[in-house]
């Protein structure tokens, strides 16, 4: 924005669940604030972002939106009719159906952007392109490989659609002290520890790196003592302690749980794999661990190839191959020169392009230049 003009924003969530998504709302709410906007967020009182947003200070308006029903839409519209704001911003398909269906009845809706965080197809059929080009102002995505496919498949305008990773903060994700980190966390100094930050999804591909561990606990034990660390909780929880046992792990995998600022489980880690298969923009765990030094593994699922080229900041292998991953990490296991390129490059690369600052100034001035259209609603 050319005179910085100061918006009032609100960001409507329907998702129960917890991850990626959900920290890019808070973060970015909270740093928007910090640079003078009026920010709110809309979500269900029974969701995760609800109470993780209230301990972040970003202002909660608890709505029944998590499901697409005549409540839902009533308060979205109620809300909406006796708050004016500058732009809505909305996250999930409910919300964004809701928003959109509920702005149909005002004199004067605020323009609507649409972030869309994950590079799962978007329905090509006329409500849905309605919902994109018509009701949306803009589109936002977190690649720009999600872009593309919006443009090339589903055939949205191009310059309605602009590309804003994530950025995380690079005060916070910076390299640290292994033996320190492992003190404080009860882990042995002693282990080699491979590592994984995500949400217990299954297109995360726990089970592939469970089974991945397994391999090079079997082949390489006479040299290592391998320990695989998952952090994070979520719907596949009790499925993955379960094939933890049945491959015979259970005592060399260690499940930290959700851990609201993993930092020093990064340091703690030789080397941090993500074999995510689908559903993936910019994973923000990767871009942590990647501003941490530490080597990763990862799939060229998403957005994913943006930030990793492999054999240059980390390594990239077929999605849901366990071999190919077992092969990754003993590779930069056994070659210690391999591992301290990677996680060098992986850094570098991080400061250059990872920077939370950037990310919000994009936003700021594209959600500027969103108020400032003409009001006028399809």
């Amino acid at each position: 924005m050319n005179s910085r003009k100061l918006l009032r924003i609100v960001h409507t969530e329907a998702s129960m669940g917890w991850g990626g998504q959900e920290i890019r709302i808070l973060s970015e709410s909270r740093a928007m604030a910090a640079r003078g906007h009026e920010v709110q967020l809309l979500c269900p009182a029974e969701s995760r972002i609800a109470l993780e947003g209230q301990r972040a200070g970003v202002p909660v308006i608890l709505v029944p939106i998590g499901r697409k029903n005549l409540a839902g839409l009533w308060s979205v519209r109620s809300w909406l009719a006796s708050h004016p704001v500058d732009v809505v911003v909305t996250h999930s398909s409910t919300d964004s159906w809701l928003v959109a269906l509920a702005s149909q009845t005002l004199a004067r809706p605020a323009p609507i952007v649409r972030l869309r965080h994950v590079s799962t197809e978007v329905p090509d059929n006329l409500p849905t392109r309605w919902l994109y080009t018509r009701a949306s102002r803009h589109i936002v995505t977190t690649g720009t490989s999600i872009r593309e496919r919006l443009i090339t498949v589903n055939r949205y305008p191009e310059d309605q659609i602009t590309s804003i990773p994530t950025g995380i903060d690079l005060k916070q994700f910076t390299p640290g002290d292994r033996r320190g980190a492992r003190s404080k966390l009860g882990l042995p100094e002693e282990d080699t520890i491979i590592g994984i930050v995500a949400t217990l999804r299954s297109w995360k591909g726990h089970r592939y790196l469970l089974e991945a561990f397994r391999e090079f606990h079997s082949s390489c034990s006479d040299v290592f003592r391998p320990r695989l660390v998952v952090v994070g909780d979520g719907p596949q929880e009790e499925s993955l302690h379960r094939q933890a046992k049945d491959l015979g792990i259970e005592d060399r995998v260690h499940f930290a749980g959700y851990q609201r600022d993993p930092v020093a489980w990064l340091h703690a880690m030789d080397v941090f794999a993500l074999p995510s298969y689908g559903n993936e923009g910019v994973p923000q765990a990767l871009m942590q661990a990647m501003a941490c030094g530490l080597p990763v593994v990862s799939t060229p699922v998403g957005s994913i190839p943006e930030i990793l080229t492999t054999e240059v900041n980390g390594l990239l292998v077929r999605p849901r191959d366990s071999g190919a991953l077992t092969a990754a990490l003993e590779r930069i296991l056994r070659d210690q020169a391999l591992a301290e390129g990677l996680g060098r490059n992986a850094l570098a690369l991080a400061r250059e392009r990872f920077g939370l600052d950037r990310m919000v100034a994009d936003m700021e001035q594209l959600l500027g230049r969103v108020a400032e259209q003409d009001s006028v609603f399809w």
